[in-house]
């Protein structure tokens, strides 16, 4: 048995570069949609500490002093930052998914990851971008396919890709064959198309989809990093002008979307209703033709070393007598190979 649930997405402005302060609105927020009675809160892409936006407005490799402030304040995993969402989620108990900078193993490399908070307050999930995109290249690792998943929660199956990553027909199709019935789609594209796409995977799927966007000004950005005068306007310089919003599995818009403001906008998620629609339209299911198209999903999780023990077995060390096969009647023994 499913349960009907009231999502809750965020449109919001991070703490630019400040992951505790930032990981505290998500708290407060979270808090916030709880007291509405929202079940699950999502945020937007990267909010802690904040999507690296100059990739965009500076050349490759010279944003030095930003990229020193993001490694610095990227979220590890487990981490004090992590503990306190769970906090969050718990005291809500509410599913929470946060879009974070993850400070990755070593050290040395960012990733874009999408967070997935249980109501007891457990990291349940942690989706890692496959792809970043253009100029985030400079930034962002890619994720491979063992974070390509969905989790099970009391309102059905919940699951997402980031950003441009929605636009990868293969990722889609890998999500819908676990039985997605709640998309998430966290972005920082603002453009006219978006709510599109929203609309389409919605109706491909016949799942709910909230997608989140950050309102983020020039203003914003704080004085202290070199270079932000130039870079960065004021108040009327939008980074972000947001475009949150949630639809319904036949492309509905349930709420939104929001532009311009800071904001959480709410709706109904039941289930019923996705289920009910892919009698229509099932794209793993009845309207899958397995026979004629086939995907294959690497889900295994990749390493930069694979190390192999190396004591070998005895048989294979050089001054040791090696058995010999059992030979047929009349034929004289042959060593085994």
């Amino acid at each position: 048995m499913t349960q009907t649930v009231l999502a809750a997405a965020v449109q919001a402005t991070p703490v630019f570069l400040d992951r505790d302060a930032t990981v505290e609105k998500v708290v407060e927020l979270t808090a916030k949609a709880a007291a509405q009675g929202a079940g699950l809160v999502v945020f937007p892409e990267a909010f802690v500490p904040t999507y690296p936006d100059w990739v965009w407005r500076t050349p490759a490799w010279s944003d030095g002093p930003y990229y020193e402030a993001l490694a610095r304040e990227a979220v590890s995993v487990p981490s004090a930052a992590t503990e306190r969402m769970g906090e969050a989620a718990e005291a809500a108990q509410a599913w929470l998914a946060v879009g974070v900078n993850e400070r990755g193993e070593g050290g040395g490399t960012l990733y874009n990851t999408l967070l997935y908070f249980a109501p007891d307050g457990s990291l349940a999930g942690r989706h890692r971008k496959l792809v970043p995109t253009g100029g985030e290249r400079t930034i962002w690792g890619q994720g491979d396919g063992s974070t390509l998943a969905v989790l099970d929660t009391a309102f059905g199956r919940l699951g997402g890709l980031i950003c441009w990553e929605n636009y990868m027909p293969l990722a889609r199709a890998a999500l819908y064959a676990r039985g997605l019935d709640v998309h998430l789609a966290p972005t920082w594209d603002t453009s006219d198309c978006w709510l599109a796409t929203l609309r389409h995977i919605a109706k491909e799927g016949r799942v709910f989809v909230i997608g989140t966007n950050s309102y983020l000004r020039g203003s914003d950005v704080p004085a202290w990093l070199p270079g932000r005068d130039t870079i960065y306007g004021g108040e009327e310089d939008h980074l972000s002008r947001g475009g949150t919003a949630i639809i319904g599995p036949d492309g509905t818009v349930l709420a939104g979307p929001l532009h311009g403001e800071e904001g959480i906008l709410y709706a109904d998620i039941d289930i019923a209703a996705a289920h009910t629609s892919r009698r229509e339209f099932d794209p793993v299911g009845h309207y899958a033709r397995p026979d004629v198209f086939t995907l294959t999903v690497d889900t295994t999780a990749r390493q930069a070393a694979r190390f192999v023990d190396s004591a070998a077995p005895a048989a294979q060390h050089r001054h040791e007598t090696v058995p010999t096969e059992e030979p047929p009647p009349g034929h004289p023994a042959v060593p085994a190979r």
